[in-house]
């Protein structure tokens, strides 16, 4: 995931991203809407992509885990996106939220006709829980209204795209066997820092009014 299976979330059970390794489990961190600080790497792979140590041994990633990771990755920011487009306060989060899931959905796309391509079925990891996570992210979210939505809503979209980058740059681009598919990743980490950079602008401005 890609925090956002990160999860981009997604972006698996058992591999940290800190260190070096990475779960393939989106961790969407809920911090952003009011859940326990997660600890220093969690990402959306991180929940797809953590397990404690004593539980399993990392798996390793192949690349049709990596496609897994990275398809979620970008439905995770869909949905979000297409929350946010709905239910947001201001009109500035509601045209981000449009931005976010039409973007995302593009990049999903070229995922899954890379995928096709290259004849790769993505595997999520055993015992992948991303799916659980984000509808509890969803709810979460749906349950706020006004400018708390708003800001609990850029709260997540900072974390999440910090989390999706770490995880590409730290985790997933050293593990990926195939050119092509390191070739998409790597063209779309621009856009996924350019939505960064907006959600943390959006967000200066949500806190100092």
């Amino acid at each position: 995931m890609l925090r956002t299976y990160l999860a981009f979330t997604a972006v698996v059970a058992t591999l940290s991203l800190g260190a070096g390794g990475l779960a393939a489990q989106e961790h969407i961190r809920q911090s952003a809407i009011d859940a326990p600080a997660p600890q220093d790497h969690s990402t959306v792979v991180e929940h797809h992509i953590r397990t404690p140590a004593a539980e399993a041994p990392a798996p390793t990633l192949d690349d049709a885990t990596i496609v897994a990771i990275f398809d979620h990755a970008n439905t995770v920011d869909i949905e979000t996106g297409k929350l946010a487009a709905e239910r947001g306060h201001s009109n500035e989060v509601r045209q981000f939220g449009t931005m976010l899931a039409r973007d995302h959905e593009m990049v999903r796309q070229q995922g899954r006709d890379l995928a096709k391509k290259l004849g790769v079925t993505p595997t999520p990891p055993a015992g992948d829980q991303s799916a659980r996570d984000q509808a509890a992210v969803i709810r979460r979210l749906s349950s706020l209204r006004g400018g708390e939505f708003d800001r609990a809503f850029l709260q997540r979209e900072v974390q999440f795209h910090k989390d999706v980058i770490a995880a590409i740059e730290t985790t997933l681009l050293p593990a990926i066997k195939n050119e092509e598919l390191r070739a998409l990743v790597v063209k779309v980490v621009p856009a996924f820092q350019a939505h960064l950079a907006m959600a943390e602008s959006f967000l200066t401005r949500v806190a100092t009014k």
